[in-house]
């Protein structure tokens, strides 16, 4: 086992043993420290035969200082399984300024604001569908899959995040990141539109960025890496909850300009539903993904995935699920439990 892999483990079992405990939180008025994360552990059976093990988890530690009401400074680091498959050290790690009336300023290692302000698809399982799938470690996909359906310019370069507050229900931002070898530059944007109140709420979420020769860039680990020009993304999304029903659908649009070597771009759209009674909850979720649908010198590829997944809440800490589902033709049964600090 690798020292990333004992790592991983390590740090997962230092999960598992401490999560029935609620998030770890320091508060002195001006000063505050919250430090909160999950873990999941499980099995999953592809084709329905021989279980293999399946674990993630993540850990988030943030700081702030707020010498009074109208200003706040902060810091977050966050770990998690997905970084180290990766094998980087951290998730995210940035700095930010909150003026309360006007709005935030992040600096560092993060997210971009299109991602921040996006909308994920309804899912209760614990196969983490919104953020790189973990199912297809165990199920390898038989061509590229755009698995992501929120724009994405990966986190390893240095960015700066500029984000309003919340006005009218609509909050929008701008990102700007470089000083990488993936690529020159990105310029993100991204706007929410939230409907709160009500019995039928909803959220609306669009997000576009351009990326300046991107050359070995890579965010989506089931498509291969993007040496081009440029690329374009272009992502939206719809959640929508009446009483304890969401419907949620999203949209990701990928174009690269004049791409050398296997072929990325694409699209993925994904739609899905959830519904919660008391301490249960089930979830039937759908994505669909294109890629090469740009460049007629290749065939494109397409992966259909469905999964249908049941939660029971044990406690506020612990709950447990199951998940059935088909992707790139393999039918697969997965269960675990998911324990939160």
């Amino acid at each position: 086992m690798g020292v990333i892999n004992k790592f991983s483990l390590a740090a997962f079992l230092l999960l598992m043993s401490g999560a029935g405990a609620s998030a770890l939180q320091f508060d002195t008025g001006k000063f505050n420290f919250k430090l909160s994360g999950y873990g999941t552990g499980g099995m999953i059976q592809p084709k329905l035969q021989t279980p293999v093990f399946i674990g993630d988890w993540r850990v988030r530690g943030q700081m702030n200082f707020a010498p009074n009401d109208e200003h706040k400074f902060g810091a977050v680091y966050a770990l998690d399984a997905a970084a180290l498959d990766d094998g980087r050290a951290m998730r995210e790690a940035f700095g930010f300024y909150e003026l309360r009336d006007a709005g935030r300023i992040e600096l560092g290692f993060t997210d971009s604001i299109a991602r921040k302000l996006g909308v994920g698809l309804p899912d209760v399982g614990g196969l983490r569908i919104n953020d790189r799938p973990i199912f297809h470690k165990k199920i390898v996909p038989a061509g590229p899959v755009i698995s992501d359906t929120t724009l994405t310019t990966g986190r390893s370069a240095l960015r700066m995040n500029v984000v309003s507050v919340s006005g009218g229900g609509a909050q929008y931002g701008l990102s700007l990141a470089g000083i990488t070898d993936d690529y020159d530059f990105t310029v993100d944007a991204g706007l929410k539109i939230r409907r709160p109140s009500g019995k039928l709420k909803t959220a609306w979420s669009f997000g576009a960025s351009f990326m300046d020769n991107p050359h070995g860039f890579s965010t989506d680990v089931y498509a291969p890496a993007v040496t081009a020009d440029w690329r374009a993304q272009f992502t939206a999304g719809l959640n929508v909850q009446y009483n304890s029903w969401i419907w949620g659908t999203t949209v990701r649009v990928i174009y690269d300009d004049n791409p050398v070597g296997p072929i990325s771009d694409g699209l993925v759209v994904g739609s899905g539903v959830s519904y919660d009674l008391l301490k249960y909850s089930v979830s039937l979720t759908y994505m669909f993904s294109d890629t090469g649908i740009w460049n007629r010198d290749v065939d494109d590829f397409m992966d259909h995935m469905l999964i249908g997944s049941f939660r029971y809440k044990y406690s506020e800490n612990v709950d447990g699920w199951i998940s059935l589902g088909v992707t790139s033709e393999t039918p697969f049964v997965s269960a675990g439990m998911r324990l939160t600090f």
